[in-house]
């Protein structure tokens, strides 16, 4: 499609620009909330995915709570990134390229989750001596999620809204 008309025009329509472009809503000024919160919920899974499994391992290795966290919140930011990472490396971007979006687009994004999800879980009587068995261990840990991802969709709809975070991604969607 010639590109060249869109900017010659005296009346440059940035909504069909978007549309044309294919990322209507994902671009600066007009970031919609389904956009943010479809980036929160890539990262939250990653997160979750990683988050769960730390809390697993370090639970079922008996681990005390400090050393169980660290190892969950190690995954939740390896398997976060690792989300992001290879859909761009499956774009065809080279893996220091590739580790480098990903850091830009999940880095904030996964730190806000840990730190609202985990400060739950610390914060819930009871719930850093709950075994995997208990209901008030998965309940405090998904509770945790539901309300980091509250809490971080606005966080990456304004970051979106600036070209940061999970923006940089849709250059290789």
């Amino acid at each position: 499609m010639d590109h060249g008309a869109h900017h010659t025009s005296t009346a440059h329509d940035q909504a069909a620009h978007q549309a044309h472009a294919g990322h209507a809503g994902h671009h600066m000024d007009g970031v919609t909330w389904g956009a943010a919160a479809k980036a929160t919920l890539h990262c939250l899974t990653g997160c979750a995915i990683g988050e769960i499994l730390g809390m697993v391992i370090g639970t079922t290795l008996m681990w005390g709570n400090v050393q169980t966290m660290i190892l969950a919140i190690t995954l939740a930011f390896v398997f976060g990134y690792s989300f992001t990472l290879f859909a761009v490396r499956r774009a065809g971007l080279g893996w220091k390229s590739a580790v480098k979006v990903a850091l830009a687009a999940d880095t904030v994004s996964i730190a806000v989750m840990e730190l609202v999800d985990n400060g739950i879980i610390a914060l819930t009587p009871g719930a850093m001596d709950a075994h995997l068995s208990d209901a008030l261990f998965w309940t405090a840990l998904l509770g945790g999620f539901a309300v980091a991802f509250v809490i971080t969709t606005p966080v990456n709809k304004w970051m979106i809204g600036r070209g940061k975070g999970h923006a940089v991604v849709h250059a290789y969607h």
